[in-house]
């Protein structure tokens, strides 16, 4: 299995890249935000995380090997659980991903399906199936990749992610919730449990904590 492939950008097509080590030019199939990362790059040395797949059917006789190339072994590990829901392959799920990994998985987490169905494919059944199927499972996705605007989401302290959850779970939107339990955290760094946090967050939300 090819697990990694590093080498000069020669080429970047709408949903795949041609990446050239020593003599050896590789077809490199890409998720659409991985695509948006590499504009620019054309003549770069770039270093993917990679995975194989066999296209076609195997009764057929042509199945087809692929390689398809994601920028960290975290986006990778990503998309091994997200095209473990029923129906999503492993094209389809490239093209769903236009967005950055953190917040399709934070869109999954905090059960948000309008922002899933505006991905490239997902309609509404297959949004209602993926939030079902991996909701709770994506939570260190979220947290560990970078978001749409291209900085490193904040790395949450268990007793926050605990507190994350509750507030969700009590009807908070997941990017507002993160933004108070910062703001909260800044003001109170005394405060080292989610039963203490949260009644921060609430007091900052209201205005409370000047």
């Amino acid at each position: 299995m090819i697990a990694g492939i590093e080498g000069q950008l020669v080429q970047l097509g709408e949903e795949t890249a041609l990446v050239k080590v020593g003599a050896v030019t590789y077809e490199v199939m890409l998720p659409g935000y991985c695509i948006a990362a590499l504009s620019g790059q054309i003549g770069a040395t770039v270093s993917l995380c990679t995975m194989e797949y066999y296209e076609g059917s195997l009764g057929g006789g042509n199945l087809i090997p692929r390689l398809v190339g994601f920028l960290s072994p975290l986006e990778r590990e990503f998309f091994d659980e997200f095209t473990s829901v029923k129906g999503l392959g492993i094209r389809k799920g490239l093209r769903a991903l236009s967005l950055p990994i953190a917040d399709v998985a934070g869109a999954v987490e905090s059960g948000d399906e309008k922002m899933l169905m505006t991905l490239s494919g997902i309609g509404r059944k297959m949004a209602q199936s993926i939030v079902a199927e991996l909701k709770g499972k994506l939570q260190g996705f979220a947290f560990g990749a970078q978001s749409a605007r291209g900085t490193p989401q904040t790395k949450l302290k268990p007793f926050q992610t605990e507190a994350l959850e509750i507030l969700i779970a009590w009807g908070e939107k997941r990017n507002e919730a993160m933004e108070l339990i910062e703001q909260a955290s800044q003001r109170h760094p005394e405060v080292q449990t989610a039963e203490e946090l949260v009644p921060v967050v609430y007091r900052v939300k209201q205005g409370a904590e000047g």
